[in-house]
């Protein structure tokens, strides 16, 4: 059995900023902070233990976003086990083509790679636009389940097979700060 995973980069981890921003006081609530814009800029997710959790003995772990400055970052990821696949910001500065790329792959892998029979897909995303291909890809027969934070599209929570809430793994999924030299 295999497990093909499809990590939607940006939507992980500033959703998960916002759940290290209210564990730290930032913000009363989750849904404060989703009003307020409240992120905790100071998070750093640690994909290398994030890659170990979603991933089985057998795992397909794919990360799609857009690039940070500096490309040692992708590399770090890549390092970690993930098959990465950038896209640059627009004009204004804003993502695209994130979410319809993660969707078009995971449909085109269902249908020419994965054995509905045997193998799970496991989607890391929040995002309600994310529905359509799940729902379909379940009306199908493959099992979908997604794990992300609990502030995650109630529609996509309902529509997975399972859905597995990750707020209980921010300190694990926290890259420890660099110790400063003494």
């Amino acid at each position: 059995m295999t497990t093909y995973t499809y990590v939607d980069n940006s939507n992980l981890y500033i959703e998960g900023s916002r759940v290290s921003a209210v564990r730290k006081g930032r913000a009363k609530n989750i849904a404060e902070a989703m009003r307020n814009g409240i992120v905790d800029h100071g998070w750093v997710l640690d994909y290398g233990k994030l890659y170990k959790y979603v991933s089985g003995e057998d795992t397909v772990a794919k990360l799609w976003g857009s690039p940070p400055p500096g490309d040692s970052f992708w590399k770090m990821v890549d390092k970690a086990g993930f098959k990465t696949h950038v896209y640059n910001k627009n004009a204004g500065n804003k993502e695209k083509k994130v979410d319809v790329a993660i969707a078009t792959a995971m449909m085109d892998n269902a249908f020419n790679v994965i054995d509905k029979d045997n193998d799970d897909i496991l989607l890391v995303a929040g995002d309600s636009d994310y529905v359509p291909v799940v729902a379909k890809l379940i009306e199908r027969g493959f099992k979908v389940e997604v794990a992300f934070w609990g502030q995650a599209a109630k529609e996509l929570r309902d529509t997975a097979a399972n859905f597995f809430e990750l707020d209980d793994k921010l300190d694990e999924f926290t890259r420890a700060a660099p110790r400063a030299a003494a």
